[in-house]
C-alpha cells in the first residue's frame, strides 16, 4: 500500500480575475430553497426545536415545555430565534450557475440578523437567498481573500417575512493559508488542569439559574452597564455532532447518498488518510487532517453555531417577555476543539427606537482562554415597559400596532450612552 496518502489533500482553487468576473455576474441572483438542495427544517415542530436546542445546549423551558409555554404571551411553543439557522445556511455559495471560486475555502465570517415575527409551532418556513456582491481584500491569514455578501429571507406560510439576515463569507486560498501558518503557533489541545475543568463545569451549571424566564425584565429597571454572560466549552467532538443533528447546516449525507453528491461535485469531498472514507470539506469542523489541509491546526466550530450561543445568552437574559430585534456579530477567530468561550454582554445604550419601542443596546464579545475576542458584536433587545404597559411579544403575537403611542414617546426620556 505504498500509494496510500498520509495527509488529506483538499482541492486547490485560485482567486483569478476570470473567477471574479464570473462571480460579478451572479450579483442579484435569487436562490430558492429548492435550488439550494439542502433545506433542512421546513416546518416548526416540537421535535425539530428539541433537537436544535439540545444541539446547542439551551435548556430554556420556553422552547420545549408545552405547559410552561401556554402560560406565556406566546400562548404555546415557539422556536428560539436562532432555530432559523436550522432551516438553511444564511449563505449559499453554489448557485444554479456554479461556484466560480471552486476549491477556494469558505469561512462563514458574520451575520446581522433582524427578527420581525416569531416562528410558531407548525409554521412552514421558506428561505430565499440573494447574492449581494463581493469585495477583494488582503489578510495575514491567506494573503488575497474575497468577501462574499448575501441576504437571506425567511417567510412563513402566509408569505410574511419573519426574519432576514445579512451575511458575509471569507474565501481564502488553502495553499496560501497553509504556507502562512498564522494559527499553527497555538498549543492545541489546550492543557487544562482538572481543577480548571471542574471550575468551568460548575460555572456552566450555575448559569442555568440566570435564565430570566417568566419574570419580566422591565425596560425601566435596566441600567447602562448591566451585564450578562454564558460559558461554552471545552469544545469537543460531541458538541459539533449534536449541532449537526439539530441544524444540519450543509445537508450532510452518508454512504450512497453522499457518494452520488461527490460524483456530481468532486471538489466537495476529500479522502481521509486514516479511514480512507470520503469526507465533505465541511469535515474541517470535526476532522483534524481535513482542518490541517485547510491551513488550520485543529478542528473548529461553525460560525453559525457560535452565533447561536450568543443568541442563547441574550434570550436567557431578556426573559420570555423580551424580543430580540437585531443581533450582529463578526466571526473573527476560530473556536477550536478544547477551547472555552466566555460570552459576555453589556448594556451600552437605552433608547426608544424608530418604531417607538423601548430598547436596550448590548455590546457583546466571545473571549477564549487566550484572551482573544473571537466574536465582537452588538444586539438590540426590546423589553416590556411596566410604566406604559407595553409588551413586545404580545404586539407581535396578536398583530397589534408595534410601538408606544406618539403622545407617550415624546414623554419618554431614554438614557443615552
Amino acid at each position: 500500500m505504498n500509494n496510500v496518502k498520509t495527509t488529506a489533500e483538499l482541492p486547490e482553487g485560485i482567486i483569478t480575475d476570470k473567477a471574479l468576473r464570473e462571480l460579478a455576474k451572479q450579483i442579484g441572483l435569487k436562490i430558492s430553497a429548492e435550488e439550494m438542495g439542502n433545506w433542512f427544517n421546513s416546518e416548526v415542530t416540537l421535535d425539530s426545536i428539541k433537537h436544535f436546542v439540545d444541539g446547542i445546549g439551551d435548556t430554556n423551558p420556553l422552547w420545549v415545555d408545552e405547559e410552561y409555554a401556554k402560560k406565556t404571551k406566546y400562548k404555546g411553543i415557539v422556536a428560539p430565534p436562532n432555530w432559523l439557522y436550522s432551516v438553511c445556511p444564511t449563505w449559499w455559495l453554489f448557485t444554479p450557475y456554479g461556484d466560480p471560486l471552486r476549491g477556494v475555502h469558505a469561512f462563514h465570517s458574520g451575520n446581522d440578523w433582524i427578527f420581525l415575527k416569531p416562528a410558531r409551532l407548525y409554521d412552514k418556513i421558506t428561505p430565499e437567498i440573494i447574492q449581494a456582491g463581493f469585495s477583494v481584500r488582503s489578510s495575514q491569514f491567506a494573503g488575497k481573500i474575497v468577501l462574499q455578501y448575501a441576504i437571506t429571507y425567511y417567510r412563513n406560510q402566509k408569505g410574511e417575512v419573519i426574519a432576514y439576515a445579512y451575511m458575509w463569507t471569507t474565501r481564502a486560498e488553502r495553499r496560501s493559508a497553509r504556507e502562512r501558518g498564522k494559527y499553527m503557533r497555538y498549543v492545541l489541545p489546550h492543557p487544562w488542569s482538572e481543577e480548571e475543568l471542574k471550575r468551568i463545569e460548575e460555572e456552566i451549571l450555575a448559569e442555568e439559574k440566570e435564565i430570566r424566564g417568566a419574570k419580566p425584565r422591565f425596560w425601566e429597571d435596566v441600567q447602562i452597564g448591566d451585564e450578562m454572560k454564558l460559558t461554552k466549552g471545552p469544545f469537543g467532538l460531541t458538541d459539533i455532532i449534536a449541532y449537526c443533528m439539530g441544524a444540519n447546516p450543509v445537508g450532510l449525507k452518508a454512504f450512497r447518498s453522499a457518494l452520488k453528491v461527490y460524483r456530481r461535485h468532486p471538489r466537495w469531498a476529500v479522502r481521509d488518510p486514516t479511514t480512507f472514507a470520503l469526507e465533505p470539506i465541511y469535515a474541517v469542523h470535526y476532522n483534524k487532517a481535513v482542518a490541517n489541509a485547510a491551513g488550520l491546526p485543529y478542528p473548529y466550530d461553525v460560525g453559525a453555531q457560535r452565533h447561536c450561543f450568543l443568541i442563547q445568552m441574550i434570550t436567557d437574559w431578556m426573559g420570555d417577555d423580551g424580543w430580540l430585534k437585531r443581533c450582529y456579530a463578526e466571526y473573527r477567530r476560530f473556536f477550536y476543539f478544547s477551547d472555552v468561550l466566555w460570552f459576555k454582554g453589556r448594556v451600552v445604550d437605552k433608547f426608544i427606537d424608530e418604531d417607538g419601542e423601548p430598547c436596550v443596546g448590548i455590546e457583546t464579545h466571545a473571549v477564549n482562554q487566550r484572551g482573544e475576542d473571537t466574536m465582537p458584536g452588538y444586539s438590540i433587545v426590546v423589553l416590556p415597559s411596566k410604566e406604559y404597559d407595553y409588551w413586545p411579544v404580545e404586539v407581535r403575537v396578536e398583530g397589534k400596532r408595534i410601538g408606544l403611542p406618539e403622545e407617550v414617546r415624546i414623554k419618554v426620556k431614554p438614557m443615552n450612552s
